[in-house]
Order: C-alpha cells, then structure tokens, then sequence
C-alpha cells in the first residue's frame, strides 16, 4: 500500500533531521519522545483498567439484578399460567422489570413490587430477554447469544422459562456507556493537556541541559580559532561541572605551553645569538686588524664554538628525552663506584672553584638497573652547576644510602641557596634564578632538565629542597635493584 511504503521512508526523513538538529533539538526530541511514550502508556493502562475494572463491576451487579428479577416473574406466570399475558400488555414487562418499594408481585391488587438490589447506571429494558421452558424467544431484547448469562425461572419446581441478559458490550444506549464515553473524553483531555505540558517542560528543560555544553561548544571553537585564554564559567555541577573544569584545566595547560614554547624559541635564539655574536666580533676585529690573529684569538673563537656545541648537544638531548627516544643501555650496576667516578672527575673542578668536597658513600654496593654513561651525565651536571651557582668557600656534601626499596643520593651545598618559592622552577629550561647572571658563567640552564629525563627514564625521582647546611639540596631516588646478580 502507497501510505505503508512511505512510513519508513519518512521515518528515515526524520531521523536524519534530527541528526542534523542542534544539541538542543536532539534533547527536546528524545526526551519529547519518552514523555509522549510515558503518557500513552499511561492512557492505555488507564483505560484498560476502566475497562476491566469497572465494567467489570457493572456486569457483575447485573448478574446480581438477574438473579432478582427471577422471582416477580415466577409471580407473575404463577398468577397467568403462561407467558401469553406479556404478548398482550406489553407494559406489564416494564413494570414487573421496574425497581420497586419492598413489597409482593401485584398479582390482583395495587401491591408494589420487590426492589431490586441494582445500579441505576445499566439500562434494565433493553438488557433482558425472556425465553420459555423450550429456549423459544418470548420478549425483551432479541439480541441474545448461546453464552449470555441465564437463570431459570421455576414455579413449583417446574422450570417455567429462562430468563437471559445480553453481554454488556451488547447494550447500545446504557447509562454506564455514556458513562464509559464521558470517561474516555475525560481521558483524551488529561492526555492532551499532559502533551502539552510535557513539551512545555521538555524545551525548558533541553535548553537548560544545553546550555552549558553551548557555552563550552563555544569556547572550544575559539579556542581551536587560536585564542587560548577561552575559558568558561564553572557554574553547573556533576559532570558538565567538572567537563567544565577539565576544559578550563586544558585551556590553560595550553596557554602555558604556548608561552613556554613561545620563551623556549626566544632563550634559544639568545643562546645561540651570544657565542655567535662573539665570534662575529672576534673575525671582524682580526679582518680590519684591531687584533692580531694570536694563540690567545684562536683559543677565544675555539671556546665560544665548544660553548656553542655543548649548547646544541644539550638540546639535542633535551629533545631525546622528552619524545623518550634517549637511548639507554640499562644493565645492573654499582650505583656508588659510578658516582665515585664522576667525583673524581669533577674533583679539580670544584677546588679551582674554592668548594670542598665532602663524599660519605657506603663501603657496599649500591645495587640499580640503569646506564652507566647517562647517571654520570647526571652526577656530573649536578656537580657543574655546584661550580658555577655556588661561590668560592661553601662546601659541597654528596651522600648516598638505601633502604628496602630505592637508592637515594643527596648532592647539599652550604652556599646561598635558592629561595622556596623558585625551587619547583629549576627543572623548567633555559630557567636561572639570577637573570642577570653572565651566561659565560651560569649556563644555559639545560642541565636539570636534561637530568630530570634521565631520572624519569630510569623509573626514578629527583626533587629539589633547602639543604639542611643552608645552600640548595638536589635529591634523586632511584629503584633498588631487588636481586643483584
């Protein structure tokens, strides 16, 4: 049939509108839906349980009027010998079928009939039908069937006639189906109105649930646009609050990064622009002849390019770690005879610079999983910025112990020390706590992020604190190794 092919294809119309639809349609339409669904069921178990609730009930009462109407017509055929009286005075039916006062069959006199115990609901006339003792038609409603509900009618134990009530559904004009009619118009209008009430609440609703996921659609999209200070207020709670928030937590994680990255290329180009910027001068001094072209000019031009070098080494590592592609040779190591050799090679480092040099290592092994070369990188890092931060007289105190689960070694100084609030700063890179400090002396601040990622590639720790001689400690934790072989 032409109008059953088109449903699916304007189901399918609908469905891709709604696809299509914004946040806040697609809210309205399914939670329209579950109401309207809701409110249907709930119309049709009303009237399933009207139906066979209460007319139940009714049918149950006109069982009870059956069995009461029985008794004045076995009067009445007691008092004519047959049914032919009804044939001739039709109104006898009524009135012998007619509730009354208490009282007797008026066989001869004015005597009211008995009352019968009915509802004044259900249409009594048109309800009854009068067979006599052969099951032939006598009067009432002819519309009978073989299962409608029936009495005998017996006088002097003598089955006289049946008396039959058409089923309920059969009655056309009874009070209780205008009844069931009024009910059922009732029940159109309490769904109707709780349709529209449903879809009242529904938009308000759908746009309120919207709304915030708006606002962060919104900011997402300026946020892709490029400006990272987006943000978006925190005022709902459960979990669009905290999409929210996390949402807030990645625009600013953003807008660090961008400007670390943005000061990262600036350090760059400024580290990169020293050395270079004095070796420019150095050439040109020696092309116009200022200088002489000496031991002393080539040693200059020779240090600057080492500087430059170890520069671009540093950050070539930096980068290595930092995508994790360091290479590492782990294998089980001595963890104090390799922080004795890196000792012993920064040992005339540290006295040209004045510092003393304080070393309290167990007699036994320190037992770890790691690569030799990089964990002296790291010691001999360490040990350099203790020659460039620290000045001349302070002492330097390495120590190194274990206890069930890790090994832990404490680099201490008793110089200046680092104020608390730039201590979480020193692993950030190009990162001084003296700006203005010569980068001749101070470095490019690479080291301590450089020896952060080799920490963290060997499943270890290293922190920054006050050491307890009042200078700066540098703390690193590695996992003791559980079986040495």
């Amino acid at each position: 049939m032409p109008g059953i092919d088109a449903m699916p294809e304007a189901l399918t119309r609908v469905t891709r509108e709604i696809h299509r639809a914004s946040l806040t349609g697609k809210l309205f339409a399914a939670m329209l839906a579950v109401n309207v669904l809701v409110i249907s069921a709930m119309a049709v178990g009303a009237q399933l349980s009207f139906e066979r609730g209460f007319l139940g009930y009714l049918e149950k009462q006109e069982v009870k009027r059956l069995e009461s109407s029985v008794g004045p017509l076995a009067l009445a055929w007691r008092d004519h010998g047959s049914w032919n009286f009804l044939r001739e005075n039709r109104s006898l039916w009524h009135e012998i079928m007619r509730p009354y006062a208490p009282a007797s069959y008026p066989v001869s006199g004015s005597a009211p009939l008995p009352r019968l115990p009915v509802s004044s609901l259900i249409g009594t006339n048109t309800r009854f039908t009068l067979l006599d003792a052969r099951g032939a038609y006598v009067f009432g409603n002819p519309s009978f069937a073989a299962v409608s509900p029936r009495r005998p009618i017996v006088v002097d134990g003598k089955t006289v006639g049946w008396l039959l009530m058409v089923p309920f559904k059969r009655a056309t004009e009874a009070g209780d189906l205008r009844f069931q009619k009024t009910q059922r118009e009732a029940s159109w209008i309490i769904t109707i109105a709780a349709t529209l009430l449903a879809i009242l609440t529904t938009l308000w609703m759908a746009r309120a649930l919207a709304s915030p996921l708006r606002r962060i659609a919104s900011a997402t999209h300026t946020l892709a646009g490029g400006d990272l200070s987006a943000r978006v207020p925190t005022v709902s709670g459960g979990d669009i609050g905290q999409l929210e928030h996390d949402f807030n937590h990645l625009a600013q994680t953003l807008e660090s990064a961008e400007r670390m990255r943005s000061a990262l290329v600036a350090d760059i180009s400024h580290e990169l622009r020293t050395p270079l910027a004095v070796m420019s001068g150095e050439i040109e001094a020696i092309e116009v002849g200022v200088r002489p072209m000496s031991i002393e000019a080539v040693r200059s031009l020779g240090g600057e390019i080492k500087r430059l070098s170890r520069l671009v080494d540093d950050l070539y590592d930096l980068s290595l770690a930092d995508v994790g592609a360091l290479r590492y040779h782990h294998e089980q190591l001595d963890v104090c005879e390799t922080l004795r050799s890196a000792l012993r090679r920064s040992a005339r480092r540290l006295g040209d610079a004045g510092l003393a040099l304080h070393a309290d290592l167990p007699e036994e092994p320190l037992w770890v999983r790691g690569d030799e070369r990089r964990l002296q990188q790291v010691f001999t890092n360490i040990l350099e910025n203790v020659v460039r931060y620290v000045d001349a007289g302070a002492a330097v105190f390495v120590t190194a112990r274990e206890d069930a689960r890790t090994v832990r070694i404490d680099f201490d100084d008793s110089g200046a020390g680092v104020p608390d609030a730039y201590l979480p700063s020193l692993f950030q890179r190009f990162y001084r706590v003296e700006a203005s400090r010569s980068r001749a002396t101070g470095g490019a601040g690479l080291g301590l992020p450089i020896c952060r990622g080799i920490v963290e590639a060997h499943d270890g720790r290293i922190d920054a604190s006050r050491a307890p001689q009042g200078g700066l400690r540098i703390a690193i934790e590695l996992p003791r190794l559980q079986e040495p072989k």
